[in-house]
């Protein structure tokens, strides 16, 4: 058995690989790059390859499949990268990841710390020995009503770690958590959106969902809300956010995941003219924070990460079940 790494990471992700190695008896071989058609190629013999979110199209997936490759393995929670119609119809197993929800949970939770008391325009000041008060002022974070949208894992990680704070919580999502329940008030989305100071996003990507945070439902928050971020681009009209922010009808953002981030996060483009029109638009804003993916990132993420796509392989090629379930 052997895993094709692409985009591996030499740096964090190496050891780990030669860890589960020895410990599942799979082999692996990898490129530090994305799949492309120039190393298509290296997959072959492999029975899986694992990917960070990149191109994973019918195409994509077609190419791997005449080159022997029978499971595609994430390494990340979301899926929506790959094409899984037709993955169905090529009979390639997708499989996601799992990892402790405390990283990306206390993440969200230190950019709503930031975004209330404008910490990221505050440091940018500081650089420049702006010490002066003024256009500095915060909200106190312990007074804000904050609404998770989604309530898995994460969200409601992030729900227990809130209580600590103070802050009056709000939930929603369409399934109903019984942890979550016992911490915060489950309400509608439009309640949600009219009651919250901050809203948090903590919601897999999928087509009941793309773009839920949009021009009508920014309309429909609170005046000088914020939006948070750790989970998926899709979920925000990137044109809606820019015009809440530039009509200060929303008091500031912090996003982790980005529309149309591929090609750009993890990619070092210091130097480079920006192509992103929408990233430059946001990267403008003194009260918008943005950080390149990087919610999900502790050591003890990455070697969960790397664990699941080992035991992924070995569990499909002995008929066990594996963490995807969505996915299937």
């Amino acid at each position: 058995m052997k895993i094709c790494f692409y985009a591996l990471r030499v740096y964090d992700e190496l050891e780990f690989c030669e860890e589960m190695k020895s410990k599942y008896g799979v082999d692996y071989i990898y490129s530090v790059n994305y799949p492309s058609p120039e190393n298509y190629s290296l997959a072959s013999g492999c029975e899986g390859i694992s990917c960070t979110p990149c191109d994973m199209s019918a195409k994509t997936l077609e190419i791997f499949k005449d080159l022997g490759v029978k499971y595609i393995l994430c390494r990340s929670i979301g899926y929506d990268h790959v094409d899984l119609k037709r993955a169905r119809e090529l009979d390639l197993k997708v499989d996601t990841v799992s990892y402790t929800p405390t990283g990306v949970a206390d993440y969200a939770i230190m950019l709503m710390l930031a975004s209330v008391r404008r910490f990221g325009h505050i440091l940018k000041r500081a650089e420049l020995q702006d010490y002066s008060l003024k256009n500095k002022i915060g909200r106190d974070f312990s007074q804000c009503t904050v609404g998770v949208m989604g309530t898995g894992r994460i969200g409601t990680t992030v729900l227990e770690h809130l209580t600590g704070f103070g802050c009056k919580l709000l939930a929603y999502d369409v399934y109903e958590n019984e942890r979550a329940k016992k911490i915060a008030k489950y309400v509608s989305l439009d309640e949600i959106l009219a009651e919250s100071d901050i809203i948090s996003l903590h919601m897999n990507a999928n087509e009941q969902n793309y773009h839920i945070i949009n021009k009508e439902s920014i309309a429909k928050m609170k005046d000088d809300a914020y939006i948070i971020n750790t989970a998926r681009g899709k979920l925000i009209d990137s044109d809606a956010l820019i015009q809440g922010i530039e009509s200060r009808k929303l008091g500031g953002a912090a996003l982790d995941v980005l529309e149309f981030e591929n090609g750009l996060y993890y990619y070092n483009l210091m130097g480079e003219v920006m192509i992103n029109h929408k990233l430059a638009m946001l990267r403008s804003y003194p009260n918008v924070i943005l950080t390149p993916h990087t919610a999900f990132y502790t050591r003890e993420d990455v070697r969960d990460m790397i664990k699941c796509n080992f035991e992924s392989l070995h569990d499909f090629e002995t008929g066990k079940k594996t963490h995807g379930v969505e996915a299937q």
